[in-house]
């Protein structure tokens, strides 16, 4: 700020501005607050300047011909802002910073403003962790009196958590704290996927109360932090955590009571349903559960801000802690409004219909979790949706308020996978389980590998015509293509397609149970390639041709042919699970198909699946699921060694980890003969196995999901251990084939030679005179009921790339002909 040397005092007689391009002169003078007439004195002009300043309008303001008392301001307006520019930043995109300066062009370019700006980039990085990041901000003159605002940026290293040292902590060791906490120290094999190793002040604060937590729970009421303290390391890129902590005395319950102003929900009746027992170690997590716990049960009779409260009574003598809880009277209430915000695609209406309670009915708490586990059984929102209550108009009234942070609904699902029998799989669907935010769901999807192929496209109306009732159809096409070998080639042997559609109905009986009908139509048709196993009977000519049992099996050969499939059934299921990614709860389902309506088929086919989901202490969910079917036929079958049902109509199983695709259950396994010596055995070398399917099935799985730490957590880890039984048989002994020799005699008449191939039986050998080749046999294997097991370990990542499922198992019990896998997985991504 400069200014000429000024008078003591004087007044003014004229005041002219010089230099003011886009601002009024009169505007300058008013800034300055002088006007002719006026008396100044040193103080006063000196002011004028600092009032010009405090405009941040001017770049500089002089005020001369203090003399005479004929002032002058010469002032430089500030620059206008052209574009402002970001330079070096790599790690966090130009649209993330943007929004954090306030300058923009056209604007007057002010240095505090320009400041306050790099402040708040700064603190963008420091929120990520980049504490040692920098901006400088710089400018370009251009004419006109304009600039460019260039910010630029030295993003730095990530600053991490070398080191979390904890002091005071005499019970359990640093590493056991440090498991508790949401940061990590940084290192390690897996470091390079952390993402909480990064500093951040909030996680600090956090972590705090994670200690508290686990202290509270084993016993220490008295524990504290003490302090806790962030360094930057000397070379100012890491920082160094410090905690001291007061363990204190460990305690445990004593006494536990209850007492109740509520008349249908007294203290006998509170202290029946705790279970907290006296002599137990004290854990305040207990504590809480229980109190939610009644307050839930207070809210289903009509209590929606019940007032539960533990009161505690410390003795320090005997290190117990009293409990009493307090039930404290409070009136009946209402729903009085329901508010639903964050759903930009999902609309009101399909949220709404899942609320088992609407505004005007008597609260019920219940029923307001339920409808929290029916909202997030839609699979629409992320997971941490609740139903808040809020205070109404009344004392008797509530406001139930629904924040939904809606999630990717489209999803387009890649799976990958390595079969014995199929070499590599990939299939792909895509499907919106929202569409126009209506709850509806459209999908389609293309199965391929080397012996499969599938496509289907389906559309699903939950809510017909705004009523519970659901209205879904699908049609398909499948083909599945076997193979034998020849040498050391696979060769595709029969073929099995099957083309059709269906429709189905679904309604509630109850809140829990569901009942739903289907008719589907569909043309089945099993094949064999003519070049390859089909020959002329008769040699009379290439045509007739028939299915050769030699070449093909006469189990393949007797399947032949097209059929049509008419059916009608029906699933009635149970299921108060609290989500698609279940913790609790049970899903029971039972299912009928009559085949016979119409058609050339006929069967009644059942199936019935279990699933029971338990929470358990630490964080483990453990799952336990059955299933079995079995069909039964409703026609002879059409001929001795044939089954009454089709080969395209058995069950296969469900999928058992550590077994193949069609790994288990009846099949045929042809092994060729080879000489050893003069004498005949089975040989190990291509041997064909076709897997022909059974008529029943079940199947058991045990799953245990780890709690894990919340650091893999926010990686959307979830690590599990299983144990897989189950089994596929029920299927009529096809007849089989055992040829010992193929004797082959070739006989000359005049220039014609005919060769002509008889088969023998193992014991016989072949003529004087023909030639001999080795046959092959035929074994009948699988058809036990006896179970398999296996035990592996899996895990879902939702991973940058998608969610991926990941499984290692082991099969421990098998029966011959079964098919193994060790490895398998699944990728898929959302949109």
């Amino acid at each position: 700020m400069t200014s000429a040397p000024v008078a003591a005092t004087g007044t003014i007689r004229s005041i002219r501005v010089v230099g003011s391009e886009r601002i009024e002169p009169e505007t300058v003078r008013n800034y300055a607050n002088l006007s002719p007439g006026q008396v100044y004195t040193a103080e006063t002009l000196d002011q004028a300047i600092k009032d010009l300043y405090a405009t941040e309008l001017f770049a500089d303001a002089v005020i001369t011909g203090t003399d005479t008392g004929n002032l002058i301001i010469t002032v430089r307006e500030s620059p206008v802002i052209n574009r402002i520019v970001l330079e070096g930043n790599k790690r966090i995109k130009s649209d993330k910073i943007t929004p954090e300066i306030k300058l923009a062009p056209r604007q007057i370019f002010t240095r505090s403003k320009a400041r306050a700006d790099v402040d708040r980039i700064i603190e963008l990085y420091r929120r990520q962790g980049r504490f040692a990041a920098s901006v400088e901000p710089k400018i370009v003159e251009l004419d006109q009196n304009r600039v460019d605002l260039v910010f630029e940026i030295s993003e730095g290293d990530k600053s991490k958590v070398r080191a979390i040292n904890i002091i005071g902590n005499d019970q359990y060791s640093d590493g056991r704290l440090r498991k508790e906490m949401f940061t990590r120290q940084a290192g390690g094999v897996l470091g390079f996927i952390k993402s909480n190793d990064s500093y951040d002040p909030d996680r600090l604060a956090a972590d705090q109360q994670k200690l508290r937590a686990f202290y509270l729970t084993q016993g220490y009421a008295d524990f504290r932090v003490v302090s806790a303290l962030a360094e930057l390391t000397p070379d100012r890129r890491d920082f160094i955590i410090t905690y001291v902590v007061e363990e204190g005395a460990r305690y445990k319950f004593g006494t536990v009571e209850a007492e109740s102003e509520l008349r249908d929900f007294d203290a006998a009746f509170v202290k029946s349903i705790v279970r907290i027992k006296p002599g137990a170690w004290f854990n305040a997590k207990l504590v809480e559960d229980t109190v939610t716990g009644l307050n839930e049960l207070a809210g289903a009779k009509g209590y929606a801000f019940a007032d539960v409260s533990p009161d505690f009574n410390r003795d320090a003598e005997k290190k117990e802690m009293n409990l009493t809880f307090r039930v404290g009277e409070t009136p009946r209430v209402y729903v009085e409004r329901i508010n639903i915000q964050g759903n930009t695609v999902t609309r009101d209406k399909v949220i709404r219909r899942e609320f088992r309670l609407n505004e005007g009915d008597a609260f019920n708490a219940l029923k307001v979790k339920r409808s929290q586990d029916r909202i997030q059984s839609l699979g629409f929102f992320q997971e941490n949706l609740e139903i808040k209550q809020a205070q109404g108009s009344s004392s008797d009234r509530v406001v139930l308020n629904v924040d939904a942070e809606e999630k990717s609904t489209g999803e387009l699902q890649l799976s990958a996978g390595y079969s014995s029998l199929e070499s590599f799989i990939i299939s792909a669907s895509i499907a919106q389980r929202n569409f126009m935010g209506k709850g509806q769901q459209l999908q389609a999807g293309v199965n391929y590998s080397r012996y499969s192929k599938a496509v289907n496209l389906g559309f699903t109306e939950p809510y017909l015509f705004d009523k519970n009732i659901l209205l879904g159809g699908e049609i398909y096409r499948r083909d599945l293509s076997s193979f034998n070998f020849i040498g050391n080639e696979r060769n595709r042997t029969y073929g099995q397609s099957s083309t059709g559609g269906g429709l189905r109905l679904g309604f509630p009986v109850t809140e829990f149970v569901t009942f739903g009908t289907r008719y589907s139509l569909s043309q089945d048709k099993i094949s064999l390639s003519k070049s390859s196993f089909y020959t002329d009977p008769d040699d009379t000519g290439p045509l007739p041709l028939a299915c050769d049992p030699i070449k093909a099996g006469r189990y393949l050969c007797d399947e032949i042919g097209a059929r049509i499939t008419s059916s009608l059934g029906y699933t009635v299921a149970f299921d108060n699970t609290n989500g698609i990614r279940a913790t609790r709860g049970q899903r029971l389902i039972l299912s009928q198909d009559l085949a016979g309506l119409g058609g050339d088929v006929k069967y009644l086919r059942s199936r019935l699946d279990a699933t029971k989901y338990i929470g358990l202490p630490k964080g483990f969910v453990l799952s336990a699921h059955a299933e079995g079917g079995y069909i039964h036929p409703l026609q002879s079958a059409p001929g001795p060694f044939r089954d009454a049902i089709r080969l395209n109509d058995r069950f296969y199983g469900a999928q058992l980890r550590g077994f193949d695709i069609r790994g288990i259950g009846p099949r045929i396994e042809r092994r060729n003969y080879e000489l050893d010596g003069t004498t005949l055995v089975e040989s190990d070398k291509n041997v064909v196995s076709d897997s022909l399917g059974g008529r029943a099935y079940y199947m058991g799985r045990i799953e245990l999901e780890f709690p894990i730490s919340s650091g893999l957590k926010s990686l959307g880890i979830r690590p599990s251990a299983f144990i897989d039984v189950g089994s596929l048989w029920k299927l009529t002994k096809p007849e089989l084939t055992n040829i010992g020799y193929f004797c082959t005699k070739s006989t000359t008449t005049g220039d014609t030679t005919t060769t002509s191939t008889r088969t023998v039986p193992p014991e016989q050998t072949c003529d004087t005179g023909e030639t001999s080749a080795p046959g092959f046999v035929e074994r009948f294997l699988g058809n036990s009921p006896k179970p398999r097991l296996s035990i592996g370990i899996g895990a879902n990542w939702v991973s940058p790339f998608g969610p991926l499922r990941i499984d290692i198992a082991k099969a421990l019990l098998k029966q011959d002909g079964d098919d193994t896998k060790f490895f398998s997985f699944n990728v898929g991504t959302q949109f």
